[in-house]
């Protein structure tokens, strides 16, 4: 039986899977066959794509920076441990304090001392203020960092300071900013004429 007629200008094809015999026909095969090869091809990549990749994962975990190991937090147990050597070291030392004469209150750390410590560090930092003797130093960015850790605490210890000592720290915070300002637009400032010989110019 022909596979193939040409009637009346129409092609007629055969597409039946099976002879008349019942066996698989010649087309079949090839096309089975053809097909077979197309999907191991399709299904390669696929297997493969994840062996490539893995060394992109490693070496993405290799660049990455490691994070700090944070030391784990004392116990209950051993702060309470140390805080009671602590105030034991501390009682033997303002005994000495009080046998030379002095009263250890003068050496208790209280708020408005810890900010004064910082508002005198900033202005030192700036340059306008030195230790008697020794010239002035400027350390800006010193300066910003000690500006900002007391911005910092103005933030943390909200709702946590007597009408006192928010008063204390906003006005410290007030006076070094405005200090920086003024060190820092006057160092943007060109120099004068005849500043560097002290001279007017005449």
């Amino acid at each position: 039986m022909a596979e193939k007629r040409q009637e009346s200008g129409f092609t007629v094809t055969d597409r039946r899977l099976f002879t008349e015999d019942g066996e698989l026909r010649q087309e079949s095969r090839e096309k089975e066959a053809r097909e077979k090869e197309t999907r191991e091809e399709t299904a390669a990549p696929k297997q493969a794509a994840p062996m490539a990749a893995a060394p992109d994962r490693a070496a993405a975990v290799a660049e990455a920076p490691a994070e700090p190991e944070v030391p784990p937090m004392p116990t209950a147990a051993e702060q309470q441990a140390q805080a009671e050597a602590y105030r034991k070291s501390s009682g033997e030392l303002d005994s000495r304090v009080e046998l030379s004469g002095h009263s250890a209150k003068e050496f208790e750390m209280t708020f408005e001392r810890f900010m004064a410590s910082l508002y005198m560090t900033a202005m030192l930092q700036l340059g306008l203020m030195h230790q008697q003797g020794e010239q002035p130093r400027m350390d800006i960015i010193g300066a910003r960092q000690t500006i900002d850790t007391l911005a910092l605490l103005v933030e943390k210890t909200k709702g946590n300071l007597t009408p006192t000592e928010e008063n204390f720290l906003q006005n410290s915070l007030y006076e070094v900013r405005m200090a920086y300002v003024e060190v820092t637009n006057a160092l943007s400032r060109p120099p004068q004429p005849g500043a560097a010989t002290g001279t007017t110019g005449r």
